[in-house]
C-alpha cells in the first residue's frame, strides 16, 4: 500500500482581504486514509466554519502535518519583495512541505491545487536539497490528503482572523465584499491607515478604494 502515501497541500486566505495566508501540508497513508474517510473529511469549502474548527484537532491528532501562517504584516513584506502571488504561494507550499519532510516523513509524492508553475515549488524545495514528485491538479480537494490540508489551513485562518478582529475591536469579515470595505474604513477611522497593514493584504483593490475616497461622516 506504499503507493497510497502522499502529502496533500492546500491554502486558505488567498482570496480574503483580512487575515493571514495559511498553507497546510498533511501526510496520509493507508491507515489514516480510512480514518479521514470515516470522519467525512472533504473540501473545507463544503463544510461550515464551526465544523471545520471541530475537525481540525482530530486531523492533527491522526496525521503528521505542518501549518504555515503568514500574518498580514509578513505577507505584505513578502509581497512587496516577490510581487507575485503565485511565487508567494509556491514559497509557502515549499515551506510547509519542507517542515513535514524535516520531521522524517519519508514521502515522495505531494498533491496540491493547480495555481501556477509547479517549478516554482520544486525550485524552492531543490534549494533545500529536497526531491519530491509534485502533482498539481484542478479540484485537488477531491483528494483526501488535500481536503484534510484545506481543513487545517481554514481552521488556522479562522482562529487568526478572530484574533485580529478582537485586537482591532471590529469584526473582520471573510472574502472581499462591500462589508469588507466598510470594516476597512472603520479601522482607518479608528486606528489610522497604518493599522490596515497589520490586518489586511494591501495589494487587494480594496486598499485603494478605502484610502482614495474620503470617509463619509
Amino acid at each position: 500500500m506504499a503507493a497510497i502515501e502522499r502529502i496533500g497541500i492546500d491554502e486558505s486566505g488567498k482570496g480574503d482581504y483580512f487575515g493571514p495566508l495559511v498553507i497546510a501540508a498533511v501526510f496520509v497513508d493507508a491507515t489514516t486514509q480510512s480514518e479521514l474517510a470515516l470522519m467525512q473529511v472533504r473540501d473545507s469549502k463544503k463544510i461550515s466554519d464551526g465544523r471545520i474548527l471541530e475537525m481540525a484537532p482530530d486531523i492533527k491528532t491522526i496525521c503528521p502535518h505542518s501549518v504555515i501562517a503568514i500574518g498580514p504584516q509578513k505577507y505584505n513584506e513578502l509581497y512587496a519583495k516577490i510581487n507575485n502571488l503565485n511565487r508567494l504561494l509556491a514559497w509557502g507550499h515549499a515551506k510547509a512541505l519542507e517542515n513535514l519532510l524535516e520531521r522524517g516523513i519519508a514521502c515522495e509524492r505531494a498533491i496540491s491545487d493547480q495555481f501556477g508553475d509547479e517549478r516554482l515549488i520544486l525550485n524552492a524545495l531543490q534549494e533545500k536539497g529536497r526531491k519530491i514528485v509534485l502533482e498539481q491538479r484542478t479540484k485537488a480537494e477531491s483528494d483526501l490528503a488535500v481536503a484534510a490540508a484545506s481543513i487545517l489551513a481554514r481552521a488556522e485562518f479562522l482562529v487568526r482572523l478572530k484574533r485580529l478582529s478582537d485586537e482591532v475591536g471590529t469584526t473582520l469579515p471573510k472574502g472581499a465584499s462591500p462589508a469588507v470595505e466598510l470594516a476597512a474604513r472603520m479601522i482607518v477611522k479608528k486606528h489610522g491607515r497604518e493599522r490596515l497593514a497589520t490586518v489586511a493584504k494591501l495589494h487587494f483593490k480594496t486598499t485603494q478604494a478605502v484610502l482614495s475616497e474620503p470617509s463619509q461622516t
